[in-house]
């Protein structure tokens, strides 16, 4: 037995982060060039290394000169060749390795929701967008049609747009990507809410009952705007109180965005505040109708 585990060879724990590494990164590397035109040239490039191989072991005289003297020169073709995967590998590489790389991307695309939001409020557009927590929401995801977008606020505008195929339903959020549209919540049965509440503020309060999704309502009859956490919904909120509140909810700073200007059928521009004022930040305060008091 001593004997046997003598002969066995004798792993470092050098050895093992060694492999790991040079897996992480061939791996990391067929992602990044999956599905692109790199792709393609990689096998250009593969086909060569072949020709070079063979070229050696088979003695090809002028065929090994010919190589070796365009070798040298073969690293800079590569370099300019594939000068967009490179830069986009650093950039994808910076931003997995930055510590504030969820934030920056997680507060642009939670102000495309609050761009969003806007738009539906002008417009008595109705919506139900859902934001995913810790809490997973993959049965609800599967309900829906799936999407696996990056946010967007034209992806969104044009998702609820009265006319789209997806516009009933919830759109489920994950971190910057939409996961799913069109997708069926559970609807609350608390009877302490109030008989104003149509299924689509339900709906968003039920799912943030069950779990700690932050669910952004736009009511299709007066454009308001609420907010559901935690079995709670808050009524009436302006676009700012929107931006603070989500912010707040998720632990992070939403930069103040300029928010579009509608333009009327005439062309002439036109303050929202101004023409309906039941969209207009009307008023600061919060206000909460219990989920479950």
């Amino acid at each position: 037995m001593t004997q046997f585990a003598t002969s066995w060879p004798q792993i470092s724990l050098t050895s093992v982060i060694d492999i790991l590494v040079v897996a992480i990164v061939i791996y990391e590397f067929l992602i990044l060039i999956k599905g692109t035109r790199a792709a393609l040239m990689l096998i250009g490039v593969g086909v060569l290394a072949l020709a070079f191989y063979f070229s050696r072991i088979g003695e090809l005289t002028t065929l090994n000169w010919l190589i070796n003297r365009l070798l040298p020169y073969a690293v800079f073709a590569l370099i300019v060749v594939f000068a967009g995967e490179i830069r986009q590998g650093l950039a994808t590489l910076g931003r997995k390795l930055s510590f504030f790389r969820a934030s920056a991307a997680e507060a642009d695309a939670y102000d495309d929701i609050v761009l969003a939001a806007n738009l539906f409020s002008q417009n008595q557009t109705g919506a139900l967008m859902v934001i995913e927590r810790e809490i997973g929401l993959r049965t609800y995801i599967e309900s829906g049609v799936p999407l696996d977008a990056h946010i967007s606020y034209d992806l969104l505008a044009t998702i609820f747009r009265p006319s789209a195929p997806l516009h009933d339903g919830a759109v489920i959020i994950q971190k910057d990507r939409i996961a799913a549209a069109a997708c069926f919540l559970p609807l609350s049965m608390n009877s302490v809410l109030s008989t104003q509440l149509g299924t689509r503020h339900r709906a968003g309060i039920g799912i943030t009952e069950e779990t700690d999704a932050i669910a952004v309502i736009v009511s299709e009859e007066t454009g308001a705007i609420s907010l559901a956490i935690g079995g709670q919904i808050e009524r009436d909120l302006s676009v700012d109180n929107l931006r603070e509140r989500l912010g707040e909810l998720l632990r992070q700073y939403v930069a103040p965005t300029t928010l579009p200007t509608p333009i009327s059928s005439d062309g002439e521009f036109r303050n929202p505040e101004i023409e309906n004022p039941s969209v207009a930040p009307h008023s600061r305060e919060t206000h909460y109708e219990s989920g479950g008091r």
